[in-house]
């Protein structure tokens, strides 16, 4: 938690603040960042990211 998330084009998102956790095989699900208001939270799953190092997680789908 805490890593940072980038779309495509290099914007930052935010931080990773929760991960959701299949509860049979404890086998990552959702990441979500949460983001003040008027912004909305955002969730997206493993399948959705091109990349992942340690300090970032870049997504290969764009978040509006």
């Amino acid at each position: 938690m805490g890593t940072k998330v980038i779309d495509p084009d290099g914007k930052s998102l935010g931080t990773i603040d929760y991960v959701v956790r299949d509860t049979w095989s404890g086998d990552v699900k959702k990441l979500m960042i949460y983001r003040k208001p008027p912004e909305e939270d955002l969730s997206f799953s493993p399948d959705d990211t091109s990349e992942i190092t340690e300090d970032v997680v870049k997504l290969s789908i764009t978040i509006p």
